[in-house]
């Protein structure tokens, strides 16, 4: 969930500021691993995820996302994961970068994964600072409780997780951030304080095959830090495996378009191409023309999967 500027001011003079502080995405049914470790390697193959976020257009110091994250199953008795991500709010930088492990068990008809991650955090601010009314009212090194030279602080990271899978069905349920850790930086002129919040996670989705060329596949995801909660309900149908649209709601905040392609290029290697727009329903939409993400994906699987084949038998024809 973002704030506008204004939060940023109250974080460089030293107020310690909780809210969702994780990047977020409209296409969040493309982005498991970035907040869950046990989806890692759920594919069983290599998969990578870019995803690029530009929220609130022309919104002074609107908020721009970029991600990546790699995992690769079936080894390790599981999945191993990759996450980089760096989202940036006006002068306010934060750069995150983990590595997962899931741990793979067959129960029922699916497959649960435990997974845990483990990274860093860099929260950083540039020098550069603009009031919220868009001037600078003071001379740089005036106000000391403003960094003007730039600061940034560095501490580790650590989340778990669940996810269960069926060839139909998903859920997840993790959290981020579990220690809570503060960056501090303290100089003769400023005191730099930030603090970190735990973050929750649940996920869940079903696909239903209404014919064979049509899927319908329903999800939820609900996130919170104990102190905000925000949901997103998403529909997305997709047309002989190949074409996908759909609509997002995410609840006192936005409504989304989303469309893309799926293409298989070999019995192994499948692509994505993704787009969605947000249309802004809470109050900043009369400062906003929407936000824009795009998303590019691949999964290459190492063992192609196996063909499906059917005998006759000669007593029952």
């Amino acid at each position: 969930m973002k704030k506008s500027i204004v939060v940023v001011v109250f974080i460089i003079t030293g107020i310690v500021t909780f809210a969702q502080q994780d990047a977020q995405f409209s296409m969040n049914m493309f982005n498991r691993l970035a907040v869950n470790p046990a989806y890692a390697g759920m594919n069983k193959a290599l998969c990578a995820t870019l995803l690029y976020r530009q929220q609130w257009t022309s919104f002074p110091g609107a908020p721009r996302t970029g991600l990546l994250s790699v995992d690769f199953g079936e080894v390790l008795f599981g999945g191993v994961g990759l996450t980089i991500d760096q989202d940036q709010l006006g002068f306010d930088r934060t750069l995150k970068a983990k590595l997962a492990y899931s741990f793979h068990l067959p129960l029922g008809p699916g497959t649960l994964g435990i997974g845990l991650d483990a990274g860093m955090i860099q929260k950083s601010l540039s020098g550069d600072f603009i009031a919220p009314d868009g001037t600078t009212t003071l001379a740089p090194g005036i106000d000391q409780a403003i960094p003007w030279s730039g600061t940034s602080a560095l501490t580790y990271d650590v989340g778990l997780g669940l996810y269960y899978t069926t060839n139909r069905l998903f859920v997840g349920l993790s959290s981020m951030h579990l220690p809570e850790q503060q960056l501090s930086k303290k100089t003769a002129t400023y005191d730099f304080n930030y603090k970190v919040a735990r973050h929750y996670y649940i996920m869940a989705g079903y696909t239903f095959q209404l014919s064979p060329a049509f899927d319908l596949t329903p999800s939820v995801l609900a996130k919170s830090d104990a102190s905000a909660t925000q949901l997103d309900l998403n529909l997305i149908t997709k047309w002989q495996k190949l074409v996908f649209a759909g609509f997002s709601y995410r609840i006192s905040d936005a409504m989304v378009a989303i469309v893309g392609l799926e293409r298989s290029f070999s019995p192994k290697l499948t692509a994505k191409f993704a787009y969605s727009y947000d249309i802004t329903t809470s109050a900043i939409k009369n400062h906003s023309n929407g936000s824009h993400e795009i998303m590019l994906g691949f999964c290459y699987k190492i063992k192609a999967d196996p063909k499906q084949t059917s005998h006759m038998n000669v007593r029952f024809l």
